[in-house]
């Protein structure tokens, strides 16, 4: 069982990773191979599962308060407006990767959380990260989110399971290749993340409800509200720099993580 130091610190590098395009899997596999910590358990993925679907949950409550409202206005009156098509977009986008972590979940976990694919992922989608940001800075004009974009969003999005693809980076590049700018890219995928960490964590409760393990309630509440705090501000951050700094630091951290994993496989 982890300590009280060892939770915080996952916890932070949870909050961290779940919405910078430098995979969350990649980190989090560091401190258990260098420094031997033992596995985290599934009640702490619960946990910080809860934190940062919060945090995300909180920063756009007054889109998805928009969302829902416009849901309602679709329905009374029988023809969709700007919100309800947004609404549709986020769930047709939702679709494969829910399959594929239905259907592909338990062969991602057994085979693909090695270091080797790790590394791999964090520099391969690392620089597919770099070449859509040096498209997006190149192009003069951007078009807005339809369906069809949503559904390619949505099919790279479902090889966000694949351990270093990163979710929000995946899901960021995509957008971009499909001619969003940057804010448009960062915030659709933030919205995306909804549905599909309220959903991983779900699952990973039924899991545990059914696994009959002991729990520590005060330690993984303490986990949430740091993996909370940390993912709200993470997403401020990062939308008040997207425009101004673009998006190759996090492509140049990326190339030198994978180059770091490489090394403690090799050794």
């Amino acid at each position: 069982m982890i300590d009280w130091l060892q939770a915080s610190l996952l916890a932070v590098l949870q909050g961290l990773t779940e919405f910078l395009p430098i995979s969350s899997s990649a980190h989090l596999v560091i401190p258990s191979l260098v420094l031997s910590w033992p596995d985290q358990g599934l009640a702490f993925d619960v946990a910080v599962h809860v934190g940062t679907l919060s945090a995300v949950l909180f920063y756009y409550r007054g889109d998805l308060f928009e969302l829902t409202m416009g849901c309602a206005r679709a329905a009374t009156e029988r023809r969709f407006n700007e919100h309800s098509r947004m609404a549709g977009f986020l769930a047709a986008a939702t679709v494969p990767v829910a399959v594929i972590g239905l259907v592909g979940g338990s062969f991602i976990e057994s085979d693909l959380r090695n270091l080797p694919v790790i590394a791999t992922t964090t520099l391969v989608f690392g620089l597919l990260l770099g070449y859509a940001d040096h498209y997006t800075a190149a192009r003069g004009s951007f078009r807005v989110v339809t369906l069809p974009i949503a559904v390619m969003i949505g099919i790279a999005q479902a090889l966000a399971p694949v351990p270093g693809v990163s979710r929000s980076g995946v899901t960021i590049t995509a957008a971009l290749l499909l001619d969003l700018d940057r804010q448009s890219a960062a915030r659709f995928s933030f919205l995306l993340s909804i549905p599909v960490i309220g959903g991983a964590g779900l699952l990973k409760a039924w899991q545990l409800s059914r696994s009959g393990v002991a729990v520590d309630w005060t330690l993984l509440g303490g986990a949430a509200l740091v993996a909370a705090i940390t993912a709200y501000l993470c997403i401020a951050v990062f939308l008040r720099l997207l425009d101004r700094v673009g998006l190759m630091p996090f492509v140049y951290y990326r190339i030198f993580l994978a180059i770091l994993l490489y090394g403690i496989w090799l050794y």
